[in-house]
């Protein structure tokens, strides 16, 4: 019984840690149509619209009057996996891991909306509301890897108002207080067998019809829902150096969501006939909770106008993923509570930017970026997002329709490093082992209308 109450545990816990293995993708960069064009170089000091108010509310004071700013970026990402040898625990016989090779890309739309208003020469005001996380990742349930992940999907809302206080001609600062919702759907296939053997089943096993490890034909299955809202802050500076060099700084706080919800279980026949005969209550339907730590993050941004038509743009932002360095999961019935570490490292993104001022109406951008990933091995990397260090190549265009209304559009492809995979399982200790071929392009639109 013990056995088993410790696979359910882990079972679950698996399933929640390896959603979050994620750095650049599940933490959304896609937050402003401008700013995509020149892959959001000098972020936290360009300030030239409203979606200031999420990259550094300090820019609040650069903008004149009153205006809204509405986006929406298109995802769309590859993420075709190859089987090279995945293998089955040793310690429950070994072998080959049976099952098909699997992509879990997938499309999206993210959207951002922001509100500013200069509300006296010293003091602005600012909303938005955005998605600062996300992901989505799903595979058959008979894929190689299922035992690993099938459904991986996160939301999160950030609701974020915002002001910045003009301290004189050269320098401003801002403050946000950010009111946040995270949401999990989670899901992966369960091995019955190998539940059934870590139990000491025996000859039980093979009475149910439990006779081997890694058989599709009586996996279960588990699908974790969870959700919760919480609080953070951000905070920006912006100094004018000169009338051609400003600098940004802008810093996110870490923001801790105990998400609770509920554990659903679909038991196989055979499965289901072992428990009941063993009289155990467990892989049933339970409540569920969770402590996740999202990381603080640092930005620091230049932007450097040559002359009327060309500005350079660069940023550095540190993400503080060594934060996230444990999951720690209760349970509402019998299961104990489960710890599992983590081996995450912080991680930094560089990028360089350039915009071309052609005329009154028209503005063009390009960028690159170096997005750095927080998973140091191979072993680390899961299923659930196969995530790699990768670089931005991104172009984009500014339109001015009117004194009141301006279009922005951007196009981003990244280029991922190559992303091998050794993962053990948790719950099981199978190995997933492959490499994925990853890619992904971002089309971007936004409006912008003054008043």
């Amino acid at each position: 019984m013990i056995l088993i109450k410790r696979t359910f545990a882990v079972s679950v816990l698996a399933t929640l840690i390896t959603t979050n293995v994620n750095a650049a993708g599940f933490a959304i960069t896609e937050n402003s149509a401008s700013g995509m064009g020149s892959a959001f170089a000098g972020a936290s000091a360009i300030a030239e619209d409203a979606s200031t108010t999420y990259f550094n509310p300090a820019g609040l004071s650069k903008l004149e009057g009153s205006q809204i700013v509405i986006a929406g970026h298109f995802v769309t990402a590859s993420a075709g996996f190859t089987n090279n040898g995945s293998s089955l625990n040793p310690a429950l016989g070994g072998g080959v891991l049976l099952g098909g090779n699997d992509d879990p890309g997938t499309s999206v739309l993210i959207p951002n909306f922001y509100y500013a208003n200069k509300l006296n020469d010293q003091w602005s005001f600012g909303l938005g509301i955005n998605v600062p996380f996300g992901q989505s990742t799903e595979y058959s349930d008979t894929w190689v890897g299922r035992y690993h992940a099938t459904k991986s999907e996160i939301t999160s809302l950030n609701i974020n108002p915002s002001a910045s206080f003009k301290v004189n001609d050269k320098l401003s600062v801002g403050f946000g207080v950010n009111v946040q919702y995270f949401e999990a759907t989670l899901g992966n296939q369960l091995d019955s067998t190998a539940i059934c053997l870590a139990a000491g089943g025996g000859a039980g096993c093979a009475a149910a019809g439990l006779v081997a490890v890694g058989d599709v034909a009586t996996d279960s299955s588990v699908s974790l829902h969870a959700d919760n809202w919480s609080l953070g802050w951000n905070f920006g500076l912006l100094y004018d150096v000169s009338n051609n060099t400003r600098l940004g700084a802008a810093y996110r706080s870490s923001i801790k969501h105990t998400a609770a919800g509920t554990a659903d279980f679909t038991r196989s026949t055979e499965l289901n006939n072992f428990l009941v005969a063993a009289g155990s209550p467990l892989f049933t339907d339970t409540g569920a909770s969770a402590g996740i730590n999202l990381p603080e993050t640092l930005s620091l941004s230049l932007h450097q106008t040559f002359d009327s038509k060309w500005t350079m743009l660069a940023d550095v932002t540190w993400t503080k993923w060594s934060r996230f360095d444990k999951l720690v999961v209760t349970y509402d019935n019998a299961q104990p509570t489960t710890t599992i570490p983590e081996n995450w490292q912080d991680s930094l993104r560089y990028s360089l930017g350039v915009n071309y001022q052609a005329d009154a109406k028209w503005i063009y951008r390009a960028g690159v970026a170096l997005d750095e990933t927080p998973i140091p091995t191979a072993e680390d990397r899961t299923a659930r997002l196969p995530d790699t260090g990768r670089t931005w190549l991104s172009f984009g265009f500014g339109y001015k329709m009117s004194n009141t209304s301006s279009v922005d559009v951007g196009y981003t492809h990244i280029f991922f490093d190559d992303t091998p995979i050794n993962n053990t399982d948790a719950s099981f200790k199978h190995t997933l082992t492959g490499t994925y071929d990853v890619s992904a392009d971002i089309f971007s639109a936004q409006y912008s209308w003054k008043f």
